[in-house]
């Protein structure tokens, strides 16, 4: 009896083996656990056994952004069985450092529920090198951050700098982006580089480039603020560690590539309020050091007649505070809302000019002068306040009277009273015999000319258009007229390789060009090109016998270039030569 039970529970889980196998899931993975603030992390959600028409929404966790990348697809065949899965990846991207939990999603598949485990995302903040690993050049890239003051203002603008060093080795940057930027208790501009200021220093033992970024800042609040650290990402090329002399694989080694994490030590800076002891009364809350020049005109008017006056100030500060008091001594004037243009010399808008034009008009006659103009700021280099002022202005005020008429000087030859006056040009009654031109303006060929431009016009702009789509939708014909500039300015440096006596470069442009131009003429990458594709496919198509023993002629004399000692001036032109006959005869191949 128990034997057949066995039995039983043999053949039953045979029949249910298989529905196991088929049954699907649902997993979530991440690529780290950990990492910095700044870089990015990859979430994989992989469904084996179901086809999902669409990505899963992501949760909404605080702290963290999910983009979408695209889908992969994997299918597999072992043992007879077959297995399809479905991943969906996501670009996680953490907006400050913490311990993220990352739920378990579910969903629900053909009627079927189905559920990941969650996740756990650590994420630190970025460590500044030690001032001993700077010094020791160990860091090929690292971000410095300096500000030229402890102690600001509230409401002085001040430039901080941010200085991006690059190691002597580093072949190339990319992707460079501030990941972050705290600034509390600041309002920052945009982050440019100063032109024309990038330096180079010596750390230790290592040259380094140094980059200068330069932001705007200004202090919103009294207090104790902390810039910093900020913190930013890049993508540096560094050499191979297997890279040699060798011409040719300097050429097309591009280097290590490698994302880097980049961050600064904080900076504190004590915020202080403007201080009220000797605050003038017509201060408005200019800060900054300033120069003021005011004019004013007509000097000698009517009552009730308009004078505009002029005031330039200039200077450097935030001229985004710097407007024109009320004077209280131009009571008897009626005033009229002044216009402004500023006019900066720098790319922050915190030196230039601001000019205000006011019109003002005298109420009576008894105003002898313009009363003085004042204008007050707070200069922060010596912690004071100062008042500007421009002296009075003297004025001639006239009143309005009545207006004597004006006399008519008369002639004494008078004409007489019965005589007709004169007109100053007198009318022709009769305008004469009128000319009709003969010509009709559609027979002149000036007017057809001018009629037929536009259609010129547009028939060029038609045959442009159809070239240009023709172009766009022919990605062999783009490729073909690139590589033949390629060829032609390829053709002159092989001259003048030859000529100099230069074979390694001589070569390398040599090989360059006959993998572009064989890879143009076959459809297939350049990359991909070597001497076995001249017997194995050019051989079948209609190439000339002496095409096929130059182009192998030329891969040998390549080839041979690594071992064989440097050849003559005259044997590298006679090489020229037969690459340009090789040419010639592949751009006219039919394909």
């Amino acid at each position: 009896m128990r034997f057949i039970t066995k039995i039983w529970f043999v053949l039953v889980a045979g029949a249910l083996l298989p529905c196991a196998a088929w049954a699907a899931s649902f997993t979530a993975s991440l690529d780290r656990a950990m990492m910095t603030l700044g870089d990015q992390a990859t979430l994989s959600l992989k469904f084996d056994g179901v086809q999902p028409q669409d990505a899963p929404a992501m949760p909404n966790i605080p702290g963290l952004q999910f983009q979408y990348v695209g889908p992969s697809s994997a299918f597999s065949f072992i043992n007879g069985q077959t297995s399809a899965s479905v991943t969906f990846n996501y670009m996680v991207t953490a907006q400050r450092d913490g311990v993220f939990n990352i739920p378990a999603m579910r969903t629900t598949m053909n009627g079927q529920m189905l559920s990941s485990l969650p996740l756990r995302l650590v994420v630190n903040k970025a460590a500044a090198p030690s001032t001993a690993d700077e010094a020791a050049g160990k860091d090929p890239a690292f971000l410095k951050l300096s500000f030229p003051k402890t102690k600001v203002y509230v409401g002085e603008p001040v430039i901080g700098q941010l200085e991006l060093y690059l190691r002597e080795d580093v072949q190339g940057l990319n992707g460079f982006q501030l990941t972050s930027s705290p600034t509390d208790g600041f309002t920052a501009g945009k982050t440019t580089e100063e032109q024309g200021m990038r330096r180079r220093e010596q750390i230790g033992n290592h040259a380094y480039t140094v980059i200068p970024l330069m932001e705007p800042l200004t202090a919103i609040r009294a207090g104790s603020l902390t810039l910093g650290p900020f913190t930013a990402t890049a993508v540096i090329a560094l050499p191979s560690q297997n890279q040699s002399g060798n011409p040719f694989e300097q050429m097309f080694n591009r280097g290590e590539q490698r994302q880097v994490t980049l961050a600064t030590q904080p900076f504190n800076v004590e915020a202080l309020p403007l201080p009220d002891q000797n605050k003038p009364a017509d201060f408005n809350g200019a800060i900054g050091n300033f120069t003021m020049a005011a004019t004013a005109g007509p000097t000698t008017v009517t009552v009730g007649d308009p004078i505009t006056v002029r005031v330039q100030i200039s200077g450097h500060g935030a001229f985004d505070s710097v407007t024109l008091p009320p004077q209280d001594a131009w009571r008897d004037f009626k005033t009229y809302p002044p216009t402004t243009k500023l006019e900066t010399s720098d790319q922050f808008g915190f030196q230039g000019t601001k000019t205000f034009e006011q019109i003002i008009s005298p109420q009576n006659s008894d105003m002898h002068s313009l009363p003085a103009l004042t204008f007050s700021f707070f200069n922060p280099d010596d912690n004071q306040y100062h008042t500007l002022t421009q002296p009075a202005v003297p004025l001639v005020v006239k009143t309005t009277g009545a207006t004597p008429a004006p006399t008519l000087a008369v002639s004494k030859n008078a004409a007489a009273e019965n005589q007709a006056p004169q007109d100053i040009a007198p009318i022709k009654e009769q305008p004469g015999t009128l000319l009709q031109n003969t010509t009709p303006l559609i027979a002149q060929p000036v007017f057809l000319a001018t009629q037929s431009l536009p259609v010129l016009a547009f028939l060029a702009a038609f045959i442009w258009r159809k070239r240009a789509d023709n172009l766009a939708n022919n990605p062999r014909l783009r490729r073909r007229r690139a590589v033949a500039q390629l060829v032609a300015s390829g053709m002159d440096d092989l001259k003048k390789y030859a000529a100099a006596n230069q074979p390694d470069e001589f070569f390398a442009t040599l090989f360059r060009l006959l993998q572009e131009q064989l890879g143009e003429r076959l459809d297939c990458p350049a990359s991909a090109i070597t001497e076995s594709i001249v017997d194995e496919q050019l051989a079948r198509r209609a190439l000339p016998d002496i095409a096929l023993a130059d182009l192998r002629e030329l891969f040998q004399a390549c080839n041979l270039a690594r071992y064989a000692p440097s050849r003559s001036s005259h044997e590298l032109s006679v090489i020229v030569g037969r690459f340009d006959n090789a040419m010639r005869e592949l751009q006219n191949l039919k394909t």
